[in-house]
């Protein structure tokens, strides 16, 4: 877990998504727009401090489309498959967007076992 800490955010998001495609009240996808937003910018700062660009500027792009402050305003029709993408890519980023381990990590994991 210490090489995925975006696990527990990311999944949370994932399934708030896959909630979204319900018809529920505005309330919920306001909020959902500050969750999303919150961890895809939380996951894009991991991944710009991991190196792993192409995370980076995909999960800043999710960040902008979800923004709550100046909100992009779609039909239900075109939310839906945005909302199933964005499930899987949040559900799907802790399998490929992992910490490197750095050589004292390994070291040290290594002489504990």
């Amino acid at each position: 877990m210490s090489h995925r800490p975006h696990t527990v955010p990311a999944l949370i998001a994932a399934i708030m998504l896959l909630i979204a495609i319900a018809p529920l009240p505005y309330g919920y996808y306001q909020f959902l727009r500050w969750i999303v937003c919150g961890v895809a910018v939380y996951i894009a700062v991991s991944a710009y401090g991991w190196d792993k660009k192409w995370a980076t500027w995909t999960f800043i792009a999710v960040a902008v489309l979800f923004n709550p402050i100046f909100p992009i305003h779609l039909s239900r029709e075109v939310w839906f498959p945005i909302d199933i993408v964005g499930s899987l890519l949040f559900g799907f980023s802790p399998l490929y967007l992992t910490k490197p381990i750095d050589a004292q990590e390994d070291q040290a994991s290594n002489s504990r076992n």
